[in-house]
């Protein structure tokens, strides 16, 4: 009987230990249903913000508590095709050929970041940056790097070309409290979006790796080179 009783005991024991189990199972799974909703929506409408937005005006008003976002929502027929083109070559020139992840890309910085024992760099394709922009933080791991892949096989999935490149124009950052074409072109040219001139546009599109810090140093030299390379770089780059 003694024997019989620990049996029973076992399990009741088990239902708990099953749940220990399904239960972050269940719970990444309805994280990833929820960006696919999200996703979804956004196909059609556009985000009024992102993650990386809020994350980056929550920083800044951690300083400066009067900090306003400057960010204005502008139709993809209203960007300039030099800010585009400029994009493209300088953060992902197989944009139009990919399915969302850049594999040579990121064996490249695979490799990199095992030489330098820390991630330095991702070799993540507009696609995926976007997906970070969207959903994720700013951090940097493989567990992250991990799921902007899923989100970047849900929006090739859903969005074509053309609609993730407007939603990236518009969503990512271009200095301290600046996001999107619109709000970049005025800030840094006194224009619009639409009439950002090749040079102008090369340098935007050179700065996107480090915003912040390019807005505070608007003339350093690998700035002015990086700018020159990608002005070269503009004339084979393919639109969507």
């Amino acid at each position: 009987m003694p024997k019989a009783r620990g049996g029973k005991a076992a399990k009741a024991r088990r239902p708990w230990i099953k749940w220990l189990v399904l239960g972050p199972i269940a719970i990444v799974l309805l994280l990833q249903l929820y960006f696919f909703l999200m996703i979804c929506w956004w196909s059609v409408f556009n985000p009024s913000s992102t993650s990386m937005m809020r994350h980056q005006m929550s920083a800044l008003q951690e300083t400066n508590p009067k900090a306003q976002m400057r960010h204005q929502w502008v139709p993809y027929q209203r960007i300039s095709n030099h800010l585009k083109r400029a994009v493209i070559a300088s953060e992902d020139a197989n944009f139009n050929e990919h399915d969302g992840v850049d594999w040579v890309a990121l064996q490249k910085a695979y490799e990199k970041n095992t030489r330098r024992h820390k991630v330095v760099g991702g070799g993540s394709t507009i696609t995926q940056q976007l997906a970070k922009n969207l959903f994720l933080s700013g951090s940097r791991s493989y567990v992250r790097k991990a799921q902007e892949m899923v989100i970047a096989f849900m929006l090739e999935t859903v969005m074509s070309k053309e609609r993730i490149l407007e939603i990236y124009l518009n969503v990512v950052e271009f200095g301290r409290g600046v996001f999107g074409a619109e709000a970049a072109a005025r800030h840094y040219f006194k224009t619009s979006a639409a009439g950002l001139g090749t040079a102008q546009a090369a340098k935007l599109a050179v700065m996107l790796p480090n915003p912040r810090y390019y807005d505070r140093h608007r003339d350093t030299r690998y700035l002015a080179r990086r700018t020159s390379l990608i002005l070269i770089r503009m004339n084979s780059a393919d639109l969507p």
